[in-house]
C-alpha cells in the first residue's frame, strides 16, 4: 500500500508541474478587487440570481485563499452559504457558514462574526426548526454587535430574537426585543425590516387577542411588502395574517391570504433557478477538491525532492515499483474475475429489488383498498342498522315482521363480513398486539354459549360445556382474542351440525410458577370434513360443504382462528371424518398471578351511568346518520344540535356551550381532525368524541394529536356512547376540582 502511494505521488508531481506553469500566468487580484466581487455576489443573491452569485463567490473565494486573507475568505463563504440557504440545501449552507465562522474567528473583525452567527441563527431557527441552537447563535451575534456598538446590526439581531421567541410561543421573552425594535425602527430600520416589524407586531397583538390592532399591522406589512423587492417577509405576513383571520372567523379573507402565500412561496422556489444554481454549486465543490489536491501535490513535491538526494532510495523505489507492478497484475486478474461475478450478482439483486418493491406496492394498495372499501360499506350499513332499530322502537307491531327481521339480519351479516375482511388484513400486516386482562375462563365460555344460543336453537343443537375445576379462578391474557377464536370455532360447529351436540371442553395441561397451559377442545357430531379438504379449510375464503346445503359464511373464520393462535404462539389440530363430526384442539399458555389479578380487577372501570340531561353538539354531514344519532340522543332524554360541517361547528361554539361534541371524521370542506384541532386552538376543553366508520386502530394516533378524547366506531350501541360521555364528563369535573 505504501508503494501505491509513492506511484500516485509521482503522477501528481507530473500534473503539478503542468498546473504550476499555468498558475504563474494567472492574474492576481487585490483585496479591494476581491471585496468588490463579494459585494457584487451579494447583490445577485438579493435578486435571487443564484447562478451568478455562485459564479462570482467562487472566483472571490479562489483569490481570497491565494491572498491568505481570512476576512475575505469568511465573507466569501458567507455568500456561498447564503446561496445554498436560498436553494433550501440547508446542510450545505450550515457547512459553509460554519467554515466561514472558522476563518472569521481568526480575525479581530466582530462585524463578520456577528453576520455569520446571525445567519446560522436564521438557518437553525427558521429553516431547520431547531430554535434552541438558533437562539444560541443569535445571542453570540448580539454580543459581537454590542462589542463594536454596531447599532444597525444590533437592531437586526434583536428583530431576529423577537421573531424566534414568538415563533416558539415564548412571547414573554420576545416582548422586550419587540419594544426595542419598535423604538429604533425609524433610526436603524429599512424597507425590508419594516415588513418584518409590522408582521411581528401583528403576531404579538394577535396573541394578546387585540385583533383590530393586530389586523392593522398585518395590512401595513403586506402593503409594504408589495411595494418593495424583498418578498420573503411578505410571504410570512400573508401566512400569519391568514391565521389571524381564521382565528376571528373571517374565513373568506383567510383563504385569500393563504392563496396569496402559496402563490408567492411557489415563486420564491423556482425550480429552474434551483437547477441552474446547482450546477454552479457542483463547480464550487470541485474547487474545494482541487485545493485539497494542490495541498497533496505540494507535499508530494517535497517528498520527491527528498528522494532525489539519495540514489539508494531511488534504487529501492524502482525495485518496489517492479514488485508493485507484479502485485497489481495479480490484483487486476482477481479484480476482473470479481467484476464478472459482481455484475451477475447486481443483475440478480436488481431483479429481487424490483420484485420486492412490486410486492410492497401491491400490499400497500391492498391495505388502502380494504380500509377505504370497509369505510364506504360501514357508513350505509350503519344507516340500515340504525333505521331498522328505529322502526322496531317506534312501531312495536312490526317486531314480528319477517321482512324487517330479514333486513336487520342481512345488514348485520354484511357488517360481519366487513369486520372479517378487516380482521384478516390487520393480522397479515402485523397490526394486532395481544393485551393482558384478568378474566375467569368459566364466565367467558358461558357468555359465548349464551350469545350463540340463538344459532344453536335454529339448528336444533345443544351446547355442552366441560371446564376442568383445577384451572385457576383468574387467568391473565387477551380474553377478547380468545373469545374471538372460540366464537368462530363454536359458530362453525353449530352451522355444520343439525339436531346434534357441540361440546366445549377445557382442561388444565400444566400449572408451573406463574404460567398456566390450558387445552381447548371444540367437538361436534355434524357433517364432518372429508380427508381431501382438511388441508384447505384454514385458507382464506375457502368454504367446504356447500355442495348440498347453502351454509352461510365468509370463508374467513378458520383463517382468522389460525392467525390469532399464531399470535398466542400456538397451533390448532383437526380430527374429522365425513358424516361423523369434527374436533378442533389447541393449547394456549396464560399468565397466572393472584396478586396481579387482584390489582387488575381493582382497576376495572365501573359503570358511570347517570340520569343527567346533556346538551350535545353533533357534527355530521350524512342526513341519515343525523336522524339516527338524534333519535339515540333524544331517547336518553338529552338535547342535541346538529350541524353539517366543521365551519358551522366552529361558528356555533363561539356563541354557545355544550357538554360534549360528537364529531364525524370524513366530512367535506374541513374534516373532523382539522375541526377538532381548531376547537382546541380556541381554548375550548369540551370533550370531543369521534363517531366514525374508520377502524379505530388506524386513526387513533392522529385523533389523539388532533385533540379527540375518545373514538367510537359506527355502528354503535347507545349504552357505549353514553358510558363514554359520562366517563369523560366525570374526568373533566375531577380535573377541574384539582
Amino acid at each position: 500500500m505504501y508503494n501505491g502511494i509513492q506511484i500516485i505521488l509521482l503522477i501528481l508531481f507530473s500534473l503539478n508541474t503542468l498546473s504550476s506553469q499555468s498558475n504563474t500566468t494567472e492574474d492576481m487580484l487585490s483585496n479591494k478587487e476581491i471585496l468588490g466581487l463579494i459585494k457584487q455576489s451579494s447583490s445577485f443573491l438579493h435578486e435571487y440570481k443564484f447562478e451568478n452569485s455562485f459564479e462570482i463567490s467562487r472566483k472571490a473565494l479562489h483569490h481570497a485563499i491565494i491572498n491568505k486573507d481570512n476576512y475575505l475568505i469568511a465573507r466569501s463563504y458567507n455568500n456561498i452559504a447564503a446561496n445554498y440557504q436560498g436553494l433550501a440545501e440547508y446542510d450545505k449552507a450550515i457547512f459553509y457558514f460554519v467554515k466561514g465562522l472558522l476563518y472569521a474567528n481568526r480575525t479581530n473583525n466582530d462585524t463578520i462574526k456577528s453576520w455569520l452567527n446571525n445567519n446560522l441563527g436564521n438557518l437553525y431557527g427558521f429553516d431547520k426548526n431547531q430554535f434552541s441552537t438558533g437562539l444560541k447563535y443569535y445571542k453570540k451575534a448580539l454580543w459581537h454587535s454590542e462589542k463594536t456598538n454596531d447599532s444597525a446590526q444590533i437592531y437586526v439581531t434583536k428583530l431576529n430574537l423577537a421573531w424566534a421567541y414568538f415563533y416558539i410561543g415564548n412571547f414573554e421573552k420576545g416582548e422586550p426585543y419587540l419594544n426595542f425594535i419598535n423604538v429604533q425602527q425609524k433610526k436603524f430600520g429599512s424597507e425590508k425590516t419594516a415588513v418584518a416589524l409590522n408582521m411581528l407586531n401583528g403576531v404579538f397583538y394577535s396573541h394578546k387577542n387585540e385583533y383590530n390592532k393586530a389586523r392593522s399591522y398585518f395590512v401595513k406589512a403586506i402593503a409594504l411588502g408589495n411595494q418593495g423587492k424583498e418578498k420573503q417577509d411578505l410571504s410570512y405576513a400573508y401566512d400569519e395574517y391568514s391565521k389571524l383571520l381564521f382565528k376571528i372567523g373571517d374565513y373568506k379573507k383567510a383563504y385569500e391570504n393563504m392563496a396569496a402565500f402559496n402563490k408567492l412561496n411557489n415563486e420564491l422556489t423556482d425550480f429552474k433557478k434551483l437547477r441552474k444554481a446547482n450546477l454552479e454549486g457542483i463547480n464550487l465543490e470541485l474547487d474545494e477538491y482541487k485545493r485539497k489536491v494542490n495541498t497533496i501535490e505540494t507535499e508530494k513535491e517535497l517528498q520527491y525532492q527528498s528522494l532525489k538526494k539519495s540514489r539508494i532510495i531511488v534504487v529501492l523505489f524502482i525495485a518496489a515499483l517492479i514488485v508493485l507492478l507484479l502485485l497489481l497484475y495479480t490484483l487486476y486478474k482477481s479484480y476482473r474475475f470479481k467484476q464478472k461475478k459482481n455484475k451477475e450478482l447486481t443483475i440478480t439483486n436488481k431483479e429481487l429489488s424490483v420484485a420486492k418493491e412490486n410486492a410492497e406496492v401491491a400490499s400497500l394498495q391492498k391495505s388502502q383498498f380494504v380500509s377505504t372499501i370497509s369505510h364506504e360499506l360501514r357508513t350505509p350499513l350503519y344507516g340500515v342498522v340504525g333505521i331498522t332499530n328505529m322502526l322496531l322502537d317506534e312501531h312495536k307491531e312490526l317486531a314480528n315482521s319477517p321482512h324487517l327481521s330479514s333486513l336487520k339480519f342481512s345488514a348485520r351479516y354484511l357488517l360481519s363480513l366487513v369486520n372479517d375482511v378487516l380482521q384478516i388484513n390487520k393480522i397479515e400486516e402485523n397490526r394486532i398486539v395481544l393485551e393482558n386482562m384478568t378474566f375467569n375462563i368459566s364466565d367467558e365460555i358461558n357468555m359465548i354459549k349464551n350469545s350463540l344460543s340463538f344459532l344453536a336453537k335454529n339448528h336444533d343443537n345443544k351446547i355442552n360445556v366441560y371446564i376442568d375445576p383445577a384451572i385457576p379462578e383468574y387467568l391473565i391474557g387477551d380474553k377478547l382474542r380468545l373469545s374471538q377464536i372460540l366464537i368462530n370455532l363454536v359458530s362453525n360447529a353449530l352451522k355444520f351440525t343439525q339436531s346434534g351436540e357441540v361440546k366445549i371442553k377445557v382442561d388444565l395441561v400444566k400449572l408451573e410458577d406463574k404460567e398456566c397451559s390450558v387445552k381447548f377442545n371444540i367437538e361436534d357430531n355434524g357433517i364432518g370434513i372429508a380427508k381431501e379438504d382438511q388441508d384447505k379449510i384454514f385458507d382464506t375464503f375457502v368454504q367446504i360443504g356447500r355442495k348440498e346445503i347453502d351454509y352461510q359464511g365468509t370463508g374467513l373464520g378458520l383463517a382468522i382462528v389460525k392467525r390469532l393462535l399464531n399470535l398466542f404462539d400456538s397451533s390448532i389440530s383437526l380430527e374429522s371424518e365425513a358424516g361423523k363430526g369434527t374436533k378442533f384442539t389447541f393449547v394456549i399458555k396464560f399468565e397466572h398471578d393472584s396478586t396481579k389479578s387482584v390489582e387488575m380487577i381493582n382497576n376495572i372501570e365501573v359503570d358511570l351511568g347517570t340520569n343527567q340531561v346533556f346538551k350535545i353538539l353533533v357534527v355530521e354531514d350524512n342526513k341519515i346518520n343525523q336522524v339516527i344519532i338524534k333519535k339515540i340522543i333524544e331517547k336518553q332524554n338529552s338535547n342535541c344540535i346538529i350541524v353539517n360541517d366543521g365551519f358551522a361547528a366552529l361558528e356555533i361554539l363561539d356563541k354557545d356551550k355544550f357538554d360534549v361534541i360528537l364529531m364525524d371524521i370524513n366530512m367535506p370542506i374541513i374534516n373532523g381532525f382539522e375541526t377538532t384541532r381548531r376547537i382546541r386552538e380556541k381554548g375550548i376543553n369540551t370533550p370531543v368524541i369521534a363517531l366514525t366508520a374508520f377502524n379505530k386502530e388506524e386513526i387513533s394516533e392522529e385523533a389523539i394529536s388532533a385533540g379527540f378524547d375518545d373514538i367510537i366506531n359506527k355502528p354503535f350501541e347507545s349504552e357505549a356512547l353514553f358510558k363514554s360521555i359520562n366517563y369523560l364528563l366525570l374526568r373533566q369535573e375531577t380535573l377541574s376540582l384539582n
